[in-house]
């Protein structure tokens, strides 16, 4: 695994308003930044990410098995009580699933270490699936790399087929798809995920999320009070659950992307889980729910609130002292305890790999880096490339 330095394409930022790509600089920084890539070995991706990718993920739906049949258990990820029938019937059916992210702590050497699973509104999807597959094509064109580089990227295929078959099960309906306004990158990782349904064959219907409103029957509306079947929201379930339409999700058959059971495995609680049920699994880090039981098992630590985003409200503990910490709005349902380990160092950057999955099979990756050892919302994005 390799960070290399490469000259910018002259006309990306034209392209990037072609495309649509209209967050490539966020609050006057770069997001995407193709100033550099990194380069990983076949073996690397299909050994050290991968492979380890499908066993998590089938050992993290495991968690939400258990999870779903344990008020205890329940209690812990804190799902409030009046919402465990909703999250248990949602597993129980076998709702479908879209896509999730994990990231990891991966140097090109050892086990790559879960940090968390990004399983309900995992966003730089779009840059993952498209745009830095345009960008390999495009240097690839130019001469700049060379002929036999790939990339571990299916996701655009992998979600279209995915899209495919659940408007199977759906027979015509509409698809609504949803998010909040006032962010640039969540509008655009709607958008993409839109033009992927269509490309499925499905007519849809994009609303905000403050719009869905509610009928004398019980049934989710859009603006136009037509009633809502399916709906896939980039709105996460910890808001989702707490929200005054909360009270009508558990008697509605309105289908939903990512649905209720996500709730589970997009909380932090699921890593203690993980180290509960799997221990000393060699692409997992220790975990507790308590301070106490890090401080007996761990000279340094992480702490993690349940419900964060793009690493607000991170801490990071020495011998029991807090020694760097993130700012932000999260923490107030409780924390985890999660072993330190920090991110590789690729000459001054801190570089995370994000592998994505889609219908529960690994589909690509992506990478953010930052000069600092916690990933935050305007980490940088950088391109890959597989080469031997």
């Amino acid at each position: 695994m390799f960070r290399h330095p490469i000259a910018e394409r002259t006309d990306w930022r034209e392209l990037a308003k072609d495309f649509g790509f209209n967050f490539h600089t966020l609050y006057g920084q770069p997001y995407w930044d193709e100033r550099a890539y990194y380069q990983f070995s076949l073996n690397q991706i299909e050994q050290h990410l991968e492979a380890p990718s499908a066993e998590l993920h089938q050992m993290c739906l495991h968690v939400v098995d258990r999870v779903v049949q344990s008020e205890q258990w329940l209690e812990k990820f804190k799902i409030p009580t009046h919402h465990w029938d909703t999250i248990r019937r949602s597993w129980e059916r076998q709702d479908p699933s879209l896509y999730s992210r994990l990231d990891f702590a991966y140097d090109g050497r050892n086990p790559a270490k879960l940090y968390e699973n990004n399983a309900d509104t995992p966003t730089s999807l779009y840059e993952s699936g498209f745009w830095q597959w345009l960008w390999l094509e495009d240097n690839v064109d130019q001469g700049r790399l060379r002929r036999d580089c790939d990339q571990f990227n299916s996701l655009q295929e992998k979600l279209i087929a995915r899209f495919a078959d659940i408007a199977r099960q759906r027979q015509g309906q509409v698809l609504h798809l949803s998010c909040c306004r006032d962010s640039d990158e969540d509008r655009g990782t709607v958008t993409y995920l839109e033009d992927c349904a269509r490309d499925a064959g499905i007519e849809t219907e994009f609303l905000y999320i403050d719009e869905i409103g509610i009928d004398a029957q019980n049934r989710f509306t859009d603006n136009n009070d037509r009633v809502i079947d399916w709906i896939f929201k980039l709105y996460p379930w910890e808001f989702m659950l707490r929200e005054e339409f909360a009270d009508h999700l558990g008697g509605n058959e309105c289908q939903w992307l990512e649905p209720p059971w996500k709730a589970i495995l997009s909380n932090k609680a699921l890593l203690p889980a993980l180290w509960a049920l799997f221990p000393d699994h060699p692409n997992l880090l220790p975990a507790f729910f308590t301070e106490e039981e890090a401080r007996t098992h761990l000279r340094e630590y992480v702490r993690k609130p349940l419900f964060s985003r793009e690493g607000a409200n991170i801490t990071i503990f020495r011998e029991g002292r807090p020694v760097r910490k993130a700012d932000g709005p999260y923490g107030a349902e409780g924390h985890i305890f999660q072993a330190y380990h920090p991110l590789p160092r690729f000459d001054s950057h801190y570089t995370l790999v994000g592998s994505w999955l889609v219908d529960d099979q690994p589909a690509g990756i992506s990478l953010r880096e930052d000069q600092g050892p916690i990933t935050q919302d305007l980490s940088r994005y950088l391109p890959h490339v597989i080469l031997d």
